[in-house]
Formats: C-alpha cells, structure tokens, sequence
C-alpha cells in the first residue's frame, strides 16, 4: 500500500448503479476442499434472501492508480462506522433508511471519499477508488519491506478488523491460524502465555518479524517471543505475511516466513474503545483505547492500556499479562514525526516441560521406564495418574518466568520533491527478567561453589532456589528512501538499510540454598555477555516492462558480529567470536494474462547465522554450527475479482495456486530435544529440501456469507540424514545415512472459515483447522511424532448501535468445539537406558478440550 497520508480532504465523483442480472460464468478453478463440514449447509440455509431483501449499499474500495483493492478501510455512514472493508476490499452495508445520506471512506495514505447516497429499496453498488493522499506517513517504512502484486511472492494481507474478529486475548499466533501454511500451538493449551507459530515447517527462529520495518526478533536466540507483548494485535493497524524468503527485511533472514506488522494510522475522527472478555480457565481480557483524532490539523495522540490473565488449561500453568500503547504525532503537509513507545510485562508459570508421553496415553508399563530411568520420580509418576494430560511437572509455587520488555520508536516520513520520499526510524529496545526455578539435590561443584562442612560431616548436595537474569538493550536506526515517479506508476525503487546493535547480559543467582554456609546473598553462579552487530543495506525496484510484463529485482547485503565471553550455567567457557558477510538477491516477474488474472514467478537467496544456542548448546559430537542458505522459488497464478453478479448480488472471488521449491544448503534443523530454558537444539544438515503447492479460495457475496479455504501440500526431506542417538554415557552412536523427513514439518495443512450474517448485524463464523502427522525428530519414526489433528472453533458476533454510544458488540469464541483431545508440539529424546535397550522419551504440550471466550466491547 502507498505510503502517504491524509490532508485537504476532497470529494471525487463516485459511480453508481444498481446491481445488474447478466450472469458471469465462475472460473472454472475448483479449490474448495471436501473437507469443509456440513455445517456450513445450515448456515447458507440461515444466510438466504431475507437479509438480502433489505437493499443495502455494499461496493469496493481500491488504490485509483493501480487497481489494488485496500482492505481495512474505514466505512462511515453518517458518521456512524460501519465494517472495515475486506481482504478484497470490498464492503456492505445491510439496509440503509430511505432518504438522503453521507457516505464517508478513508483509509491510510490516501485521500478519504465522501458522497451523498439515497437510501432505497434496491440493491446499491458503489465502486469508490481512492486517491493517494499528498501527506506522508509513517508507512513509508512498512512499505518499503512489503510485498505486492509486483514483487512475484507469496503474502497475505490481514487489516484491522480481520484481527479483531479473533481477538479475545490469545497471542498474536492464534490469530494468524486460518492463513496459509500455519501451525501454532500453546504450551499452557489455552492460546495464552508462550505461544509458537510455524510457516512451512519453519518455527518463529526463521521466521522475520517486524514492528513498523524495526526489528522484533531476538538477535540472538532469533525467536520473536510474542507473551512480552500481551494483546498486540489491538495495537496493529494492517500486517502482512510473506510466505518463503520474500522482500528484504531489516533483521535476520527469512527462512520460512516474514510477518510485517504496523501499528502506524493516522485516524482523523476521536474514538474511545474498551474490549472485555472472560472465558474458560478463568481466562480474562481487558484493555481501554482511546485516540485524540486530528487536533489542529497537525497533532494525534492514540493510547491503549490492556491486561490479560489465565490459570492455563495445564495445571500451574497461569500467565498475568500487562502492557501499555502510546503514539503522538505530528504530521504537514510532506513531513510526519511520531514517537511510539509500548511496552508488555509478563509473569508466566513455567509449562514449558509439556508432559511425559504416559499423561496421553495412560500406558502404566512405559510410566515405569521413565521412573527406572530417572526421568520422573515414584511421586511424579503418582502425579500423572493423578492429573492425566494436564499433568504439570513443577510444583514449587514460583516457579514462574518474569520478564518486562520497553520498546521506543521514533518515526520521520519526509517528502523529497514530487517523485522522492524518506522513511527512517531511530529505536530502542530494553529487555529485562528472569525465570526461577526450585532445584533439588543439586552439587555444590555445578554452581563453582566448596561443599558445605558441618562437624565432621561434609555436605555436597543442596535444595536451592535460583533465578537466571537476562539484562539487554537493543537499539538502532533504519531507513527507506522511495521512488516513485507522480506522472509514472510501471517504475518504482526503494533504496534502504540498517544499522543495529544488541548487548545481552545473562547471569544467574541462587537466592536460597537448604545449607547456605559458603553462598552469599543473591550469590551469583554464572555470567557472560553478548554483544551482535547487524548492519544491511537494500535497493530494491519494480518495472513495468509492457503493459502485461513486470519484472522486479531485490539485493540485499548484510553483515554480522556476534562475541559472546563468559562461563554459561554449567561452568563452561563460552567464549564465541564469529562473523558473517552475506550477499541476497532476489528476482521475479510478472505476467497479467486478463482483468484480474496474474502469472509470477521469483528466486531469493537467503542467508542466516546460527543463534546463540546453536553454539553453546550443541549435542555432544557435533562441530562448530555453520550459517544456512536457502535458494527459494516461487510460481503461481492469481484470480481477484469483485463485483460480479453471482450469488444474487455483488460477489468477490479470489483464487491463487503458489508452487514452491526451498533448496537449503547446511539447514539447522531441531534435532527434537530442548535445552533447559525449552529452545530447541538444532543441528546442521548438509542438503535439505521443502517443495510443495499452498492452494488458496475465497468467495463472499455481498459480505453477507463468504467461505476461504487453504490448502497446503508439501514434502519436507532431509538427504543423507545419518540419526544419531546416545548411550547411556552420552557417546554418540550413528545409524546408515538415508532420507528422511525434516522434524515439525507435516506433509498437508488446511484451513476454512464459513462465515454469514442470517440476520442483521449478526455474524456466524466455523473456523476448521486440519495438521497432518509432525514428526518430534528427523528419524521419521512414528513412535517419535505428533499424530494428525483436526479441530473446528465457532463464533458469534452481534452488533448494536444505541443512541448512546457508537457500537456495543457481543461476541463468543468457542474453540475445539468437537473437545478433540490432541497435541501440537512436542519433543523427544533416545538414549541406552538401564536395561541397556535403546529407550525414547517423548513429552508433548496437551491443547485445551472445549472452551470459550465471551467478549464484550464498546465504541465510543
């Protein structure tokens, strides 16, 4: 989407007819999956003419220039907001009273639209195009790294209302779980705390994150730990996912994905919101906002203020969640100044153990063996018994993680002339907690301490209590200065880059120890620091070489410090110094074969260093982590269409078939063990390959009653894998080279949401979710994996519209409806245990049985 604002509101002519009856064959692309339930028969049933009897104004809002349809518009009828536009950017709405009224749409960078409609009793299509607005803003920066139609990718657009339909207070993950290739999954099962989301088999380590173009993901674990920004998504104005390599981002590379967030707007109207939920497991959602509008024509302020509790659907497993919003802006006719600053806490019982393979299955034999071997205790096996899959392996009453992220964002868009514009961020993030933890019997020697002597007596084991500290800033500055010809939309060019650095300090301290004579207060066991520079530089251009034929070309240079000094928990020097140079270009093109219609293709390059535990984590026998390539193609075909007389009135479809082949050389791939704070550990494997097809469809007819469906297929290999497992005194023993499937990586994903309105105001939605079988590790065994899982959620919003506020709406989220039980994450490890046979142990993270959320919110 361009990246301007809004200024000197004027009124364009906006065409109006009334729906015609020619008929319009479908394309003849059949996408829609046999496994969208009879469900979905009863709610066209409850969807059929009545509500379409009442005439109501429905249209589409695009980009004036290109044609693009600009999804997350705002719609106001007389001043009363009506729904955000689409994905395809189309809107309705229901009955409109006879008579004379204002039609008001605006949306982000362009001019708003204003025209005077007559309410009537026939059905209204309204084709309102946009004008980009001549005032800059913040967006210039998100823009810059987002795909379009002519950067020949992969992406999914998903604007403000698109998030808020989901939005009862889980992560931000859950909300992304009916996009295409996605797999998420909770450790506490409720959606709420530490969440994980995977795109393409590739988990949040390779996945880009982005808040406003600034980096989100850790710089050194990689992972973009979403619990430290509790109810993100009521900040975020539009975000994007690119599936694959994609555009060039400031930050690591993208080995699976990228998701593009921006919480930048600019509403011009003063708005107050509360939203307010309760829900199982004594789950709650509160947050306030609220926004000044334009004051004087030149300041904004926007504020948010929210906190979200849960017990956890795992026993012990509760989170307490705050956080806080605030933006003030400045915007002129070609300059914006805005300064961002929002900030999450979290206190998190530790759930990240999951639980023994015997709470699913109830198998007494195989709790025994993890009993024999040492890895649960007789009292911990009587627990499981007990407490079956919400079994919870701690029980010390603080055994909680406590961390507090600060982030601070100062914005500039500036405009250069006609053609030029500048988009540059400073940023400031500061990270601090830790997590605590009651450890039993521990030796004296694994803390660097004397054993205790008592008498004559010597002592070498204690119970204690420690907590291990993380202490960082994270801070830098990024730009994107954009061409864009005013006369000339078939070129533009962006030439950006950043400049960062992140100093971690990670320590440990024990603060209570059973016999204490040789510990002092808050002893401190550990320390080492780390310290990363990552410096890129990017140009990047589309080219409208015919009227048909765009091409498009990205390059992208970055390089890498890393230094790590110090001894780690278990006493070893960690010392590390490594340095990366890597070069990353991408190409594609683009062919439009007729209105709506678009065949593209592209190749990228990307290039990743490996994270923090890769070096200090590594499994016995493994050398120095290398760094990861990934060549990545991309092909496809899109259908976008709206307006067509189909259904009985003005109906969207939107259809796209992506192809992929992801070449990795040295991939790190999770070898299916965790380390002791829950990261995977990984390991580096010479060729590996992910190759598939992700099917996407989506109809609405006058957004009364649409269905999307998505469909991913792929094969995720590894060649030549040699399975390495460990005897009982952690040698390495090595089994015969073969194939074999990557770890976390099932063979088809689906999504579909049916979602109508039988009556006025009212919204029905079923959402299905289908993952095929994951394996826990790359030995492909099935006794080693998550089993395939299907799960269908519904929802229910209904809206009213008082005199006495803008909007109350009531709305409930009734997740797992069929109270599947079933799993989505887990771990494994093998070794020569006591009876001197090869032993596995598998712990899995159980997901919540039936539940719901209920959700009351006010506009004001």
């Amino acid at each position: 989407m361009p990246a301007k604002g809004i200024n000197n509101p004027r009124t364009f002519p906006l065409p109006l007819r009334p729906l015609g009856r020619r008929r319009v064959p479908l394309c003849k692309a059949k996408i829609f999956l046999k496994n969208v339930f009879l469900a979905g028969a009863a709610l066209c049933v409850l969807t059929a003419a009545p509500a379409w009897a009442q005439g109501p104004v429905s249209g589409t809002v695009t980009d004036a220039r290109t044609g693009e349809p600009l999804p997350g518009a705002t719609v106001l009828l007389d001043g009363a907001a009506g729904p955000a536009t689409s994905t395809t950017g189309s809107f309705s709405l229901p009955a409109v009273p006879v008579g004379r009224h204002e039609l008001r749409i605006s949306f982000l960078g362009y001019e708003p639209l204003v025209r005077q409609v007559q309410g009537q009793d026939a059905e209204q299509l309204l084709n309102a195009p946009l004008q980009p607005s001549a005032v800059l803003t913040g967006e210039a920066l998100v823009t810059a790294q987002r795909a379009s139609d002519r950067t020949a990718t992969a992406y999914t657009n998903l604007g403000r209302e698109d998030l808020a339909k989901r939005n009862f207070g889980q992560d931000l993950p859950y909300l992304l779980d009916q996009t295409p290739s996605v797999v998420v999954t909770s450790d506490a099962g409720t959606g709420v705390g530490y969440t994980d989301i995977r795109i393409r088999g590739t988990s949040n380590i390779g996945i880009n994150m982005t808040i406003n173009g600034v980096p989100l993901n850790d710089p050194e674990s990689r992972g973009a730990f979403l619990v430290n920004l509790p109810d993100l998504a009521s900040s975020i104005n539009s975000l994007q996912v690119q599936r694959g390599v994609g555009t060039s981002q400031n930050g690591g590379a993208a080995f699976g994905a990228s998701i593009n967030i921006s919480t930048l707007d600019v509403r011009r109207e003063a708005y107050a919101e509360t939203n307010n939920s309760y829900g199982s497991f004594n789950t709650w959602k509160n947050n306030v906002q609220f926004g000044t509008g334009l004051l004087g024509g030149h300041f904004t302020i926007d504020g948010r203020l929210s906190r979200i509790a849960t017990d956890g659907y795992m026993n012990r497993a509760s989170s307490d969640l705050k956080s806080y919003y605030l933006a003030a802006g400045y915007q002129a006719k070609n300059t914006l100044l805005k300064f961002i600053t929002f900030s999450g806490r979290e206190k998190t019982y530790q759930a990240w153990n999951g639980v023994p393979e015997p709470a699913i299955t109830g198998n007494r034999a195989l709790l025994q063996t993890y009993v024999d071997n040492g890895e649960l205790t007789a009292p911990d096996a009587a627990r499981v018994l007990q407490e079956g899959r919400r079994y919870s392996y701690y029980t010390y009453d603080n055994q909680t993680d406590n961390y507090q992220q600060n982030h601070y964002q100062l914005h500039l868009s500036q405009g250069l002339g006609e053609n030029w514009n500048l988009g540059a961020a400073l940023h400031l993030t500061r990270g601090f907690g830790y997590y605590e933890s009651f450890r039993a019997r521990r030796r004296f020697s694994a803390y660097g301490l004397p054993n205790v002597v008592i008498g004559n007596q010597t002592i070498t084991r204690t119970d204690l209590i420690d907590q291990k500290w993380l202490d960082n800033y994270f801070y830098g500055g990024t730009f994107a200065l954009n061409y864009q010809p005013k006369d000339n939309d078939k070129f533009q060019a962006t030439l950006g880059g950043a400049a960062n650095k992140f100093d971690n300090d990670h320590y440990g301290e024990i603060i209570w120890a059973q016999y204490a004579t040789t510990i002092g207060r808050r002893q401190r066991y550990y320390f080492n620091n780390a310290t990363k520079t990552d410096y890129n530089a990017y140009a990047r251009a589309t080219w409208q070489l015919l009227p048909r034929l765009g091409v498009y070309g990205d390059l992208q240079l970055r390089r890498i410090g890393y230094n790590i000094a110090g001894i780690e928990d278990d006493q070893n020097d960690v010392a590390t110094r490594a340095r990366y140079t890597f070069f990353n270009p991408k190409a594609g093109a683009t062919f439009a074969l007729a209105e709506g219609q678009q065949l593209y293709a592209s190749f990228a390059v990307g290039q990743r260093e490996p994270v923090r535990a890769d070096f200090v984590d590594r499994p016995a026998g493994d050398q120095t982590a290398k760094p990861e390539r990934l060549e990545d193609f991309e092909a496809g075909y899109r259908f976008n269409r709206t307006g067509l007389d189909l259904l009985g009135g003005n109906t969207a479809v939107r259809l796209e078939a992506n192809g992929f082949y992801m070449n990795y050389r040295d991939q790190l791939v999770a070898t299916g063990q965790l380390n002791d704070v829950g990261a995977p550990l990984r390991t580096n494997v010479a060729r590996s390959y992910r190759r598939g097809v992700e099917l996407t469809g989506f109809v609405s007819a006058n957004d009364l009653i649409s269905l999307s469906s998505t469909l991913t297929l792929s094969q995720n290999r590894i060649l030549n894998y040699q399975d390495v497992t460990y005897d009982a005194d952690f040698n390495p023993v090595a089994a015969t080279p073969r194939t074999s499937v990557i770890s976390y990586s099932p063979a088809a994903v689906s999504a579909h949401t049916l979602e109508g309105q039988p009556v006025k105001n009212l919204r029905l939605a079923f959402l299905y979710k289908t993952v095929s079988r994951q394996f826990l590790d790359n030995s492909e065994n099935t006794n080693r994996s998550i089993v395939p899982y299907q799960v269908l959620d519904f929802r229910v919003r209904y809206a009213i519209r008082p005199v006495f506020v803008k909007e109350i709406e009531l709305a409930v989220l009734v997740n797992n409806v069929l109270n599947r039980e079933y799993v989505a994450n887990g771990y494994t490890y093998s070794y020569l245990g006591a009876s001197s046979q090869l032993e596995t142990f598998n712990w899995y993270f159980p997901q919540s049985t039936r539940n719901f959320l209920a959700s009351v919110n006010l506009k004001f």
